[in-house]
C-alpha cells in the first residue's frame, strides 16, 4: 500500500503509517530498528533497494530523507508512505524543500520507532564528523562509505580524526570476508610474519584499511601494490616456513596457497550494498576494532605523511554511477595521476619491534576466526557467505 502527501507534517505521516497497517491487516509492529537514509533524488532508488532488501534480515521502518534546500522555495514536507510493497517494515520517503530541509531532524524526530535503536546511512557524501550531524547525532550507528564519490584522498584521516564509538564504513564492512579468511589461514602451524603485502586498485579505500588492519595486528611492513583490480586482488603474508597467499584476480573466486597445505579454491564474491547494509545492521555496538585501525591511520598519516596508499589524489577522482556500486560492492577508480619527478613510495613501515611479531599472529588469528564473538584482541570480524571486497 502506497500513500501520498503533499505540504504535510509528521503527526499526518504517523497517522498515514497506521492506516496503512490496519490496511494490510497488521496493526501491530515487528520492527527491531530505525534506519535513516540520507540522500539525493539521483541516489534515492539505489539506497532504497539495498535497505529494502537488508530489511528482509532486520524488518526496520526506512526513513529515506532528501533535502532540496533553497532560500527561494517555500519550506514544505513532502511524504511517500509505503508499507507491505518490500517485504516486512515501512518506508517513508520524505522531500524536504526550502529551509525545513536543513532541520531535517524535526521531521524525523516524530517518526523514530519507540524504544528502538537508530542507524542512520549516508550512501554517497557524509559530514565530516558524522556523530555532530543533526541527523547523526540521533543514532545508535552512523554508517559512511568512503568509496562513494566524491572520493578524497584524505578521508581515512577524516574519518580517523573525527571517531566516535559507534561510527563506521561500508569501507570496512567490505574487508570482512579478507580479515575471517587471513585470520583462518594463521590459525595453522606457527611461523613467525615477517611482512605482508596487498594488492589493489588503486583508490580502493578498503584495501587501505585492510593493510593498516595487518599493520596494526601483526606489527609488520606492508607493502601497497597497484593491480589492475577488480578491488582487492591479493594479499600475501610473508613468513618464516614461506608464504601464505590469498589470490583473487576476477573479483569472485579466490585461490589460498599456504606452506605445507594444497592450494584452495575460496568463493570470495564482491558484495553488494544490501549485503553490507545487513551485515552493519546485525550488531550496533561500537566496532573496537575499527577504531583501532583508523587510529593507525592516523598515526601512520602522522609518522610518514608521504608514504604511498590506494586512497588516490583529488586530481584524480572519477565519478561512479550508484548500479555500478550497488553491482560491484565497491567502485572501480582511474589510477592517479603521476607527477613528473615524483617517485610515492610503494611500503609504510610500522614501528613495531620484532619481539611483538610472534604475538600479533595470534591476536589476527583470534580477531578474525568466524565462530569467536569476540576476544581479548577485539571484537571479531563479522562473517559473510563467502563474500569479499
Amino acid at each position: 500500500m502506497m500513500i501520498d502527501l503533499t505540504d504535510t507534517k509528521s503527526s499526518k505521516i504517523n497517522a498515514a503509517l497506521v492506516e496503512a497497517r490496519r490496511g494490510m491487516g497488521s496493526p501491530t509492529l515487528g520492527m527491531v530498528l530505525t534506519l535513516v537514509i540520507v540522500t539525493d533524488e539521483a541516489n534515492q532508488y539505489d539506497a532504497m533497494k539495498a535497505a529494502s532488501t537488508a530489511a528482509r534480515e532486520h524488518p526496520s521502518r526506512i526513513l529515506v530523507v532528501i533535502g532540496r534546500p533553497g532560500a527561494e522555495i517555500a519550506p514544505r514536507l513532502d511524504a511517500e508512505v509505503r508499507v507491505g510493497d518490500s517485504g516486512v517494515g515501512e518506508t517513508v520517503l520524505l522531500r524536504m524543500h526550502g529551509e525545513l530541509a536543513n532541520h531535517a531532524e524535526s521531521v524525523v524526530l516524530p517518526l523514530l520507532l519507540p524504544d528502538a535503536p537508530v542507524v542512520v546511512w549516508w550512501p554517497g557524501r557524509a559530514p565530516e564528523v558524522p556523530s555532530k550531524d543533526l541527523l547523526g547525532a540521533l543514532a545508535t550507528r552512523r554508517v559512511t562509505d568512503a568509496a562513494a564519490p566524491p572520493r578524497r584522498a584524505d578521508v581515512l584521516r577524516l574519518r580517523a580524526s573525527a571517531y566516535t564509538p559507534g561510527d563506521t564504513d561500508l569501507a570496512w564492512t567490505r574487508t570482512t570476508p579478507w580479515r575471517s579468511l587471513l585470520a583462518a589461514a594463521l590459525d595453522q602451524k606457527y611461523s613467525r610474519i615477517l611482512s605482508a603485502k596487498v594488492g589493489a586498485k588503486a583508490g580502493n579505500p578498503s584495501a587501505e584499511l585492510l593493510a593498516l588492519w595487518l599493520t596494526d595486528r601483526l606489527e609488520v611492513d606492508v607493502e601497497r601494490v597497484e593491480t589492475g583490480g577488480p578491488g582487492i586482488t591479493a594479499v600475501t603474508l610473508v613468513t618464516e616456513d614461506g608464504e601464505i597467499v590469498i589470490d583473487r584476480p576476477d573479483g569472485m573466486m579466490a585461490s589460498l596457497s599456504s606452506p605445507g597445505q594444497p592450494d584452495r579454491v575460496v568463493a570470495l564474491k564482491r558484495r553488494e550494498a544490501s549485503d553490507l547494509v545487513a551485515e552493519e545492521l546485525r550488531r550496533l555496538d561500537p566496532d573496537d576494532v575499527y577504531a583501532a585501525t583508523l587510529a593507525r591511520a592516523a598515526l601512520e598519516a602522522a609518522r610518514v605523511p608521504s608514504a604511498a596508499s590506494f586512497t588516490e589524489s583529488p586530481e584524480s577522482q572519477t565519478p561512479v554511477s550508484d548500479v555500478e556500486k550497488a553491482e560491484e560492492g565497491e567502485a572501480p577508480l582511474r589510477k592517479p595521476k603521476k607527477e613528473v619527478g615524483t617517485a610515492p613510495p610503494l611500503k609504510r613501515t610500522s614501528s613495531a619491534a620484532g619481539a611483538k611479531r610472534a604475538s600479533a599472529r595470534g591476536r589476527v588469528a583470534d580477531e578474525g576466526a568466524p565462530a569467536a564473538p569476540k576476544n581479548a584482541a577485539g571484537r571479531a570480524p563479522r562473517k559473510k557467505k563467502g563474500d569479499g571486497a
